[in-house]
């Protein structure tokens, strides 16, 4: 990746789940590797992700954050962006929220992945009132990245499955826009069952593009973190949000492919590291 002269620093709000491939041990070597120093907040440690494993440890950082943040506030830290996912709580919603609103610069980019639905069900560690929260956090957001269900969600509307329709992926895109943040990503849409991507809105442009890619077998954990990392990292980088997705799709179905070809199990993430060279040429090519 081409050096700048201003090195971007993004913050990065996620969990530690040591095994698994998602969270910040997905975030941070994708995001560091186009040259955006990535530091983190943990949100909680887990031994592994909660898909598929049983028996696994679940420690709650709740009680650090704030401590955290007022440590850095001594250092005088500023952020280009800040990236938040998997939050555990009310508790952390409303920490990470006070932290929107003290880092905030003029040309700061926040972004928000709502992780807390999928397949038309809450994960079942959250109750129903739990996206009314998630959604106030959206609202301070420039950039979101729900799937289908989250956006269901957020919007208080019943979750419909697909095949969509453009019509139908437009509304939903323009109303979670309406909530607040000008750029919106919307993941596991799909126009028929051979299919699956993501479509943007640029509330800014009134551009909304779409990115789809031939459906491959299986259910495969942590590519939405993978997506959502190397989405954020191109745009943090400059380029534009329908270029980001194209980016941001081409690498997670190149990890979902090289996992799929080497039947590796599925609870121990997708193989994003041998595309790291390839994601790192993309993103040079489309700042040139």
């Amino acid at each position: 990746m081409t050096s700048t002269i201003n090195q971007k620093r993004l913050l990065a709000v996620h969990d530690i789940s040591c095994f698994g491939r998602c969270s910040l041990t997905v975030a941070l070597p994708i995001i560091s590797s186009i040259g955006v120093e990535t530091v983190v907040l943990p949100t909680a440690i887990l031994s592994t992700h909660t898909g598929g494993f049983k028996g696994f440890t679940y420690r709650d950082l709740t009680g650090d954050l704030n401590k955290i943040l007022q440590h850095w506030d001594t250092l005088n830290l500023e952020f280009d962006a800040i990236y938040s996912g998997f939050l555990g709580s009310f508790e952390q919603i409303d920490i990470v929220s006070e932290m929107f609103k003290k880092l905030r610069r003029a040309q700061s980019i926040i972004a928000v992945d709502p992780v807390m639905a999928d397949n038309g069900k809450l994960y079942t560690i959250f109750d129903n009132s739990f996206p009314k929260g998630m959604t106030k956090l959206c609202s301070m957001a420039d950039i979101i990245m729900p799937n289908i269900t989250e956006a269901a969600f957020m919007l208080d509307i019943s979750y419909k499955e697909g095949p969509y329709t453009k019509e139908y992926i437009k509304n939903l895109l323009i109303k979670l826009s309406d909530m607040g943040p000008s750029r919106v990503v919307l993941t596991g849409v799909y126009f028929n069952e051979g299919e699956l991507g993501a479509a943007a809105y640029d509330a800014t442009t009134g551009v909304i593009s779409y990115e789809m890619s031939p459906k491959i077998p299986g259910y495969y954990h942590g590519t939405g973190d993978v997506f959502g990392s190397a989405l954020v990292a191109a745009v943090v980088r400059g380029i534009e949000l329908s270029k980001a997705i194209k980016i941001a799709v081409d690498f997670t179905v190149g990890s979902i492919m090289r996992t799929y070809k080497a039947e590796t199990d599925i609870r121990f993430g997708v193989n994003f590291e041998e595309g790291l060279g390839d994601f790192i040429k993309d993103c040079n090519n489309k700042l040139k």
